[in-house]
């Protein structure tokens, strides 16, 4: 038709936040376009995205694979008073805290029946992914080493300060720990190019922790189930315990995608997919918030001596260097001070009560 534009000289839209779909960021910012040669649609040349990234403080997409955003963050323990978290059914919100787990995950008649028989089978393993199931503490250090290397800048070399390059939030690392006079501009970039650099190396990752395999062994042989406890995503997590050899130890996988907002959350989480009560769980980790956070789960925890030394980690019910220390036998003896009626009311004897006066044949005399 005469004097009608072609789909060639009609005016190219401008792209903007709200013609993007809802999956994407509202800040995604797009860094470079190609035009396909081949893909062409009712004579119009095909918009190829080529490379996209979003501009906010914890998170960057390289073709829409996100960062975790947790990996440099103290996360808070959780579970001071035994509260839990909301998750929601088709009635309505469910509230799920310590005490109910512990009412509604009561063994029933059979199980009783059966751990009466085979008594390992009554206890859970939850695994924490950090400095437990891989050495993450060396690859925190070389991220920050390559990502130093890369921008020209000097990590000081007090112990201080690697302290708070492996615990500390990566904000205050940048801002107040490194000298490295970093603006606000440059805070964000910095912060993208840590978490790749992590991602890479993880993606290298490989071996598990020494003795870790052979103990998940002997708990499988012993029909002990397993969770690992992580921030990471789902993807990243199964595709590393694959290549690791472990992905077939672990019936639960707690991950980024849960939306857990704390260690507690995420451990309580773990004793609902092994369908096992709080109390009747064991917690493997390194650090002591972790230790915390699971007894404030009523949860059992052994703590794994590298990260942190041995006197930061003495509230933990039993202490180890490596997992070649531990046997089977050591879950009962984890769980000896504790009976049918441990934690129940008991009546208290007053200490001021006189002991009653014994007759004897002097005394009528």
């Amino acid at each position: 038709m005469k004097g009608a534009p072609s789909a060639r000289e009609s005016t190219p839209v401008p792209i903007s936040a709200a013609l993007l779909p809802c999956r994407f960021h509202a800040k995604l910012k797009f860094l470079r376009f190609n035009h396909s040669s081949s893909g062409t649609h009712h004579g119009k040349k095909s918009l190829r995205l080529v490379k996209a990234c979003v501009s906010d403080e914890n998170r960057r997409l390289n073709d829409f694979d996100s960062t975790p955003r947790r990996i440099f963050l103290e996360e808070a323990i959780g579970a001071e008073y035994g509260e839990g978290f909301e998750t929601f059914r088709p009635e309505g919100p469910l509230k799920v805290d310590v005490d109910f787990l512990n009412d509604r995950l009561q063994e029933g008649f059979l199980q009783r029946i059966r751990y009466a028989m085979k008594p390992d089978e009554a206890y859970g393993l939850i695994f924490s992914w950090e400095n437990v199931v891989a050495d993450t503490r060396s690859l925190k250090l070389s991220a920050w080493e390559q990502l130093a290397l890369e921008s020209g800048k000097v990590i000081p070399g007090d112990a201080s300060v690697q302290k708070y390059l492996l615990h500390a939030d990566v904000d205050h690392v940048l801002k107040e720990v490194l000298p490295w006079g970093i603006g606000s501009n440059d805070l964000n970039e910095l912060k993208c190019r840590l978490f790749e650099l992590y991602h890479e190396l993880l993606l290298n990752l490989s071996e598990p922790t020494e003795g870790l395999k052979d103990w998940l062994d002997a708990v499988t042989t012993s029909r002990i189930p397993c969770a690992i406890v992580s921030s990471f995503e789902r993807k990243y997590m199964v595709d590393t315990l694959e290549r690791m050899g472990l992905k077939k130890f672990f019936q639960a996988i707690v991950c980024e995608e849960d939306g857990m907002e704390s260690i507690a959350h995420r451990l309580l989480s773990a004793a609902m997919k092994l369908d096992r009560k709080p109390s009747k769980c064991v917690v493997f980790e390194d650090d002591p918030r972790g230790i915390t956070a699971a007894h404030n789960c009523t949860m059992m925890a052994v703590a794994l001596i590298g990260a942190h030394p041995a006197y930061h980690l003495r509230q933990a019910d039993l202490t180890v260097s490596s997992f070649k220390e531990l046997s089977v036998i050591n879950l009962p003896r984890l769980f000896a001070a504790k009976g049918s009626a441990f934690m129940d009311l008991q009546k208290q004897v007053p200490e001021g009560t006189p002991s009653r006066r014994r007759l004897t044949t002097d005394t009528i005399f």
